[in-house]
């Protein structure tokens, strides 16, 4: 499970980001994560009380928003969510596909009190 270590480099980044900042105490976390990345949300829940703990960020929340994974098809053009259609365009049906986004792994915002 690699989670875990991608969730203690959020913890890093955010500990830092707050030491520049003067800012004592961390409300809440927010994460950004690409329907196809390699990070399963269900895990980086479970795995986020035990990296903060003993850190600034003991006792923040975590909110996780999940980004559409989209691709464009190579025959027609159309732009379309990939999992939803099983990677299939749902204009043409050509399996055809580039994948425009849905890896990512973002920090998106930071709340603190």
């Amino acid at each position: 499970m690699h989670e875990l270590g991608v969730v203690i480099e959020v913890v890093n980044v955010v500990e830092k980001f707050a030491r520049e900042n003067e800012v004592e105490e961390i409300d809440t976390v927010v994460l950004q994560i690409g329907e196809l990345s390699s990070m399963i949300p269900k895990y980086i829940r479970e795995v986020y009380p035990a990296a903060v703990d003993g850190t600034l960020l003991e006792g923040s929340k975590l909110e996780i928003e999940i980004l559409t994974a989209n691709g464009r098809c190579q025959a027609c053009g159309t732009v379309f969510p990939l999992v939803k259609n099983e990677g299939v365009c749902p204009t043409c049906g050509s399996s055809d596909c580039e994948m425009l986004c849905g890896r990512e792994f973002y920090i998106k915002e930071i709340r603190c009190f």
